[in-house]
Formats: structure tokens, C-alpha cells, sequence
């Protein structure tokens, strides 16, 4: 079956082949090169610009899809170069300029303001173009683009100035060959567009045209040629950073201290090595951490910056999840309770007491690089490898003999290896081709020190569409090995393919997939569940030009059968229709319908797929819908709210999240979010008594609160604050035992405990970037955390309690400061 489907993927291939792509709007001009390059003020009176060649005529990109812009919001755009960089100058009308959005915001960051934006592509392969942009306000961002995905994380150091004129307002950019990657040939033709944001007109304008119908807007980009005679330069960036940090606890404090560095070598023309020494994570943000009951782990997202520039080559095949690096430990205690062993006293009168007195909640990373770039032709090649040290707990033993009437006490402590010396690596190949497809060989490795157990997962991705975008095969197969482990000695598979059409107003797919029992990539992927194959398939109808009424709006329905793997066995059927537009006043809003069959979860009683052990969930409908207002207004609010019912059971959900903004200037915002949920009546897996499986029924409500300002006194200069209080109450009526058949019998003997959960956290951070790439910043958190059995506790009580609790409070200053080769070269 396997060798079938293998080669009917080949003919699929070589049949896409045949069909050939046009941009026949593509627009084309050459640049020129000059000896004195402009200064970069935003005027654009340099002599160096006079002979270059305008670039204008200019294309809405949304809402109004291939309309020719009016003559009084043109764009006209200049491009020349010299041997140390690209410039680009922009002069953007505008009727009203004193009327112009300018929101502030800090780099990456963005606002209600107009932006102009380029795209870059030295390799013209339409997939891979380099992103810059730049708002009204002077404030840069910039992206790497792969795939359609633009990884804002990636950051280059460039020059740009904006003046606001009578006419509108302009930009100059200058762009350093260090910040993008290009072949060494003598006479070049790179990919170009610009973009164009008009904030009060909700309109994007490029200059060439990008049709919303068919394909990815990458695929787009105009050609400008006589790049002639300019050489990468040595691309050697160095990030030197020191900080200090304090940590108050329990009326103890701490201090530490860090210096280390960073650093960017370009190994060719087009393959960067990033490696950071001696990495800082003391100033990364809080996690949202959740009570969580079931049966799968938390996800977090990845803060680290390391781990979130440059790693769209890592991601790929979804088997990269890096929070793995530096996280828990691995061997876990049960650290609710400390003692790990009391016996009672022996025949000999001898009675041994073991307690943990120390545990790491993290694994220090020692250092981590990655390696990554892509040729001329298409293939994308990225290795990544990072150590961890050795961690360890220390457990202390009291040793108490009784001789007569008399106790004697002897107390020894031991180290007990908690997470080994560990190494991660990834090495991914990435075939890209047709300026659309891609194929891609992953492996990822973890190999432990010791006795604990070693992983290799392989997989083979795919991404294949005909030439002109509107089919496409899409999936993936993949290995995994696990070593040194008992408990899964076997190894793991999983298939996935589906088969779409993306064009015009419709879309559709339709696939299967499968991972079976063995199927484990959670060393360094993250995978919740396994033992499962599904027959999915969707399709979906948008609008293409704004109507009457609306800019946009667009329908989808999904539905797919579930069934367990192993055994093959029905475990439901889940469909949903899903609804959204946005009017012409830009009023967005939307809905869910969804429905889920009476179905068979093997997870929730934790006895393993393979057991046969599940609990039968009841039928449910579930609708919900959203709005979202304006968001040029000084107040914006998005709202959702939910409602879920349970046929022929006690059970019922609902929820509502309010998130109101207020824009008081343009330097100050404030944002607040509420977020409650509640479900009455759930049941789910609460322990388990010798071979009876024990399931509770309760209640369960949660608060988020949180609230997020930014102070802009500046582009490069900004005070943040985040703060987040997420509660959770759980409260227990009665406990059941769980039948072979999967249905519960009352367990009256059974008493259990209720929960209360609180985490809160509040982050206050100063951002300065005094010099291009160059940052210092002080960042100040107070935490408290707090778990027990008080439920029923109005809001109030439960912050007196929660309020009880210690706190922690962290400061930390970080200084970082860029250097680049050619300027060291320079000084010395």
C-alpha cells in the first residue's frame, strides 16, 4: 500500500510539471550605480538620486484587488546601490498629510500608522524574499519570509529616516549588504516590490501587481536589474551583552550575574552560523500557565530569542518544539510532597527518612548554534545542536535507630542525577522549486549521558502544487526510535497526505492521516497524542473584491471521522461551519457552528491506548461567535463568547472574553482582557484505586485578567507593562468508577480534594536602544503563585488569600551592544 501511494505521489509530481506558471504583470527596470551615496534624512534632495529611474504606477493590493491607485495617493520609488549597500527612496502623496496615522511603537512592533514596506529577493525564486519596513513614524520592522510565513523574530541592522511634507511624506532606507544574503556573480537581477499601508483608507498598495486569486504573494515580486560588480561582504556581526539580576524571595535575596555573547559569521554567500555563549534567559516573559486536568501537557510558547530568530528551517515537519532545551528535568519526583520514603521502624529498631531539599525546575543550557542558509538553487540546508549540563537533585537521608528507650539520629545527603549531560541536533534539507513547492528530509536527535534514554525521529515533508498554484499534495511520513527505554522500545510511524485546491473563490482538501501506537517525537518535538488515524477533508468560498457593503467575507466547513489506530475501532465524527466579514466602517466579526458525535477517548483514563480502557464522551453542539470594532478609533473592543451543550447528560460550558483598548495618544495605549469560562458538570480522570479507574464530576470556572500599556517615548526607546492573574476553581459533587464499557458507576467511598489555582504575574520593562542594535534594558517582575483546596472562594476572598502568599520579586539590567566587522576593521 505503502509503495502505492509512494509512486502515485512521483506521477503527481512529474504531472505538476506540466503546467506553467505566468506573471505576465510582472514589471521590470534596472537600477543604477553611484559613487556618493545619500544621506539618509528622508528629504531626498541628494544629487545621488537624479538620474535614477522612477517607479511608480502603483496597484491596490487590498481591498480593491488590481485597482489602479488614484493620482492622489501614488507612490514613486528609486533604487540605486553603490559597493557597500542598496538605498531605496519613496515619496508617498497623500492629499491630508497632517492627518496621517502615527501611532508610535518600537521595533517589531506595530501601530496605527502608515508603513511603507520592500521585499527582497537576490535569488528571484519567490519564496524566500527579505522584508523591511518602515512606518511614518521612523519605526523599523523587519522579516524573513519562507513559505509564505514572515518570522518578525529574524533581525538585521539597517538605516531609515521619514519627514512628513506638504505633499505626503517620504522615506530613505539603507540597506547594508550584511543584512541580506547574495551570490557572488558579476552582473545581477534581484526580486523587488513595495508595499505601501494607508491606515485611514484601509488600503495596501504595491507596485507590482500581487493577484489575491491564485498563489502566495511572494510569488509576485517585479525584477530589477544592473546590480553589477558588488560582493558580499565578510558578515560578522557580534552581540556582547552583561547583566545583572536580584531575586527576592521569602525574605532572602540573591544576585547573579552574566556576560557572554552572541554572534552572526557568515560562512558563504548565502549560510550564516548563530551561536550565542553563555546564554541569558533572565529576562524572557512569564508563561501562561493554566491549571491543567487532562491527560496531554501544557504547551508554552517559545520567549527565548535564540530559539525564535532564523528557525523557520528547524520547524519544518512540526518536529522541533525547542522549549524541550532548557526545560524540566526529565526524571521526575513527585515534588507535591518532598518526602520520598519513610519506613516505619524495622525489627532492628531502625527507621530510614529520605526528603528532596534541592530541585532544579530547570535545565541550565551551556551554549547553542545554528547553521542555515539556502543555495541559488532552492535547497535550504539548517543544522542546529545544543548542550545542556548535568543536573541534579540532593536528597537528604535521616537514619534514626532506637536502642532501649533511647533515639539516635544520623543525617547524610546524597546527588541524584535528575537530567543528564544532553545534546540536541537537528539537520533538515530542504528542496524548494517552482517558486511553490517544496520537499524536506528532517532528523532530529537527542542523545542523554547515562542511563537515560536516547531519541531519533526522521521524517519527509511535502508541499507540492502545480505551476499554476491552484492543486496542490501536501504531507508527510515519519520514524521514530527511542533507545535505552523499557518502557517503548519499538519504533514509531506515522503518514499524512491530503490533496487541495486553492483558487479564485473556492478552496478545498481532503486526506487521511495516521500515527501509530509506537509513535513518540517527544524528545524534542511535541506530540499529544498518537495511536490515532482520521478522513478529514474541508472547503471554504471568499469573496475577492470588496462588495456594497463589506471589504471581505467567507465561509468554511470542516468534518472528519476519527478512529483509533491499534485496533481500529469508531471513535467519532466532529464537522463545524465557520462564517466571517468585516464591513466597509471595518466592523469584523464572525461565528462557529460545530458538532462532535458520541465518541471514545482512550486518553482521559491514563491507562494507555492500547488497553482498551476508555471513557465515552457524550454528543455536543457548540456555537460561538465574535466581534471586532474599528481599530483606527482610540477605542477599539473584540469580544468572543461560547456556548456548549451535552446531549442527554448534566453537562453545559459557556464563556465570554472582553478585551477593550483605549489609544489615550499616540506615544500611550492601554489594553485590558477578561476571559471566564465555565463548565458545569464535567467529568474527567481523578486518580486510580488498585485497578479501578476513578473519575470525578465538577465544576470548574477560570478568570484570566490581564492588562498590557505601552509608553512610546520614542521608536527606540519605549516602558511596557504586562500583567496577568489566571484563577481557577474546581469544585468536586461527586466520583464514579469507570466501566468497561465506558460509562461511570457512583463510587461513594471515594473522597477526594477540591482545587484553587492561582498564578500571578507582573512584568514591568524599560527598552532603550541607544545605537543600531544595540539595547539596554531594565525589566522588574512580582510573582505569586499559590495551589490548595479552597474552592468556593468569591474573587475577593481569593485575592486576600492569594495576596497571603510570598512573593517573588526579580530586577534585572541587560546591556547589548553590536558590533560589526567592517567598523572594527575600521577602528583598527
Amino acid at each position: 500500500m505503502y509503495k502505492q501511494i509512494l509512486i502515485l505521489q512521483l506521477v503527481l509530481l512529474c504531472t505538476f510539471q506540466l503546467f506553467a506558471q505566468k506573471n505576465d504583470n510582472r514589471k521590470e527596470t534596472t537600477t543604477i550605480k553611484v559613487t556618493t551615496p545619500p544621506k539618509i534624512d528622508g528629504l531626498l534632495n541628494d544629487i545621488a538620486w537624479k538620474n535614477a529611474k522612477a517607479l511608480s504606477d502603483f496597484i491596490v493590493f487590498r481591498p480593491d484587488n488590481g485597482k489602479l491607485v488614484s493620482s492622489e495617493y501614488q507612490t514613486s520609488v528609486k533604487v540605486i546601490y553603490d559597493d557597500d549597500a542598496v538605498y531605496i527612496s519613496a515619496e508617498m502623496l497623500d492629499p491630508d498629510p497632517e492627518n496621517i496615522p502615527q501611532e508610535f511603537a518600537v521595533r517589531d512592533n506595530f501601530s496605527q500608522a502608515d508603513f511603507f514596506l520592500v521585499t527582497i529577493n537576490p535569488n528571484d525564486d519567490g519564496q524566500n524574499p527579505f522584508e523591511f519596513i518602515v512606518q511614518v513614524t521612523g519605526n523599523q520592522g523587519d522579516a524573513k519570509v519562507s513559505n509564505d510565513n514572515e518570522d518578525f523574530n529574524w533581525s538585521a541592522v539597517w538605516e531609515s529616516a521619514t519627514q512628513i511634507t506638504s505633499k505626503g511624506w517620504n522615506v530613505e532606507i539603507k540597506l547594508p549588504y550584511r543584512a541580506i544574503r547574495f551570490a557572488n556573480r558579476p552582473v545581477q537581477s534581484w526580486g523587488f516590490n513595495f508595499h505601501r499601508r494607508l491606515e485611514k483608507l484601509n488600503e495596501q498598495h504595491t507596485w507590482n501587481f500581487i493577484d489575491n486569486a491564485v498563489g502566495n504573494w511572494t510569488q509576485y515580486d517585479g525584477l530589477i536589474d544592473g546590480f553589477n560588480n558588488i560582493t558580499p561582504p565578510t558578515r560578522l556581526n557580534l552581540y556582547p551583552y552583561a547583566s545583572a539580576t536580584a531575586v527576592s524571595f521569602k525574605g532572602e535575596t540573591t544576585y547573579d550575574y552574566s556576560v557572554g555573547m552572541d554572534l552572526k559569521y557568515g560562512l558563504t554567500d548565502n549560510f550564516t552560523l548563530d551561536a550565542t555563549l553563555i546564554p541569558d534567559f533572565s529576562q524572557v516573559g512569564f508563561d501562561n500557565v493554566e491549571l491543567n486536568l487532562g491527560p496531554f501537557e501544557q504547551q508554552f510558547s517559545e520567549q527565548r530569542q535564540f530559539f525564535t530568530e532564523g528557525t523557520e528551517l528547524f520547524n519544518k515537519g512540526r518536529l522541533f518544539y525547542s522549549r524541550r532545551i532548557g526545560g524540566a528535568p526529565i526524571d521526575q519526583f513527585n515534588v507535591a510532597s518532598t518526602l520520598i520514603k519513610q519506613d516505619d521502624f524495622d525489627g532492628s529498631g531502625k527507621r530510614v527518612r529520605e526528603e528532596i531539599i534541592a530541585y532544579p525546575r530547570k535545565v541550565t543550557m551551556l551554549n547553542a548554534v545554528k547553521i542555515s542558509g539556502r543555495t541559488k538553487n532552492g535547497l535550504g540546508i539548517g543544522f542546529f545542536n545544543a548542550i545542556t549540563e548535568n543536573t541534579e537533585a540532593t536528597i537528604k537521608t535521616t537514619t534514626e535507630q532506637m536502642n532501649g528507650g533511647t533515639s539516635t539520629k544520623r543525617t547524610t545527603t546524597r546527588k541524584v542525577v535528575i537530567n543528564p549531560f544532553s545534546n540536541y541536533n537537528i539537520l533538515v534539507l530542504d528542496q524548494q522549486f517552482n517558486q511553490n513547492s517544496t520537499v524536506t528530509l528532517i532528523n532530529t536527535n537527542v542523545t542523554r549521558n547515562g542511563r537515560f534514554r536516547d531519541a531519533n525521529v526522521t521524517a519527509l515533508d511535502w508541499h507540492i502544487e502545480t505551476k499554476n498554484s491552484k492543486y496542490n499534495v501536501d504531507g508527510s511520513v515519519k520514524m521514530s526510535a527511542i533507545s535505552d527505554d523499557v518502557n517503548n522500545p519499538r519504533t514509531g510511524y506515522t503518514f499524512d497526505n491530503s490533496f487541495g485546491y486553492n483558487s479564485g473563490h473556492w478552496n478545498w482538501e481532503i486526506g487521511y492521516n495516521f500515527e501509530n501506537k509506537d509513535f513518540n517525537p517527544n524528545d524534542l518535538g511535541i506530540l499529544f497524542s498518537n495511536d490515532q488515524q482520521t478522513l478529514y477533508g474541508s472547503a471554504g468560498w471568499r469573496t475577492l473584491q470588496p462588495t456594497k457593503k463589506f471589504n471581505n467575507y467567507s465561509f468554511n466547513f470542516y468534518n472528519q471521522a476519527n478512529f483509533q489506530h491499534f485496533s481500529g475501532a469508531f471513535t467519532g465524527y466532529e464537522a463545524g461551519l465557520n462564517a466571517s466579514a468585516q464591513t466597509k466602517e471595518r466592523f469584523t466579526f464572525g461565528g462557529n457552528l460545530n458538532y462532535r458525535s458520541e465518541n471514545r477517548d482512550y486518553f482521559e483514563p491514563r491507562q494507555g491506548t492500547t488497553s482498551g480502557v476508555f471513557f465515552k464522551r457524550p454528543e455536543t453542539m457548540n456555537v460561538n461567535g465574535w466581534i471586532s470594532t474599528n481599530s483606527q478609533k482610540k477605542l477599539e473592543l473584540n469580544t468572543n463568547a461560547y456556548f456548549t451543550s451535552y446531549k442527554n447528560h448534566p453537562q453545559k460550558a459557556y464563556g465570554i472574553s472582553i478585551s477593550p483598548r483605549y489609544r489615550f495618544t499616540n506615544q500611550f495605549s492601554l489594553q485590558y482582557s477578561l476571559n471566564y469560562n465555565k463548565t458545569h458538570n464535567d467529568q474527567g480522570y481523578v486518580s486510580q484505586d488498585t485497578s479501578t479507574v476513578i473519575f470525578g464530576q465538577r465544576d470548574i470556572k477560570s478568570y484570566t485578567n490581564t492588562i498590557s500599556g505601552t509608553y512610546n517615548f520614542s521608536t527606540d526607546s519605549s516602558l511596557s507593562l504586562s500583567f496577568r492573574h489566571y484563577w481557577s476553581d474546581v469544585a468536586y459533587n461527586s466520583y464514579y468508577n469507570l466501566n468497561n464499557d465506558g460509562s461511570l458507576a457512583e463510587n461513594t467511598n471515594y473522597a477526594g480534594n477540591d482545587v484553587n489555582f492561582n498564578s500571578w504575574n507582573l512584568d514591568l520593562n524599560y527598552f532603550w536602544q541607544f545605537a543600531p542594535g544595540s539595547q539596554f534594558i531594565v525589566f522588574y517582575r512580582n510573582s505569586i503563585f499559590d495551589a490548595n483546596d479552597k474552592s468556593g472562594l468569591d474573587f475577593y476572598k481569593n485575592l486576600e488569600n492569594l495576596f497571603n502568599q510570598p512573593n517573588q520579586h526579580t530586577l534585572s539590567v541587560r546591556f547589548v551592544y553590536f558590533i560589526d566587522y567592517k567598523t572594527l576593521k575600521n577602528i583598527f
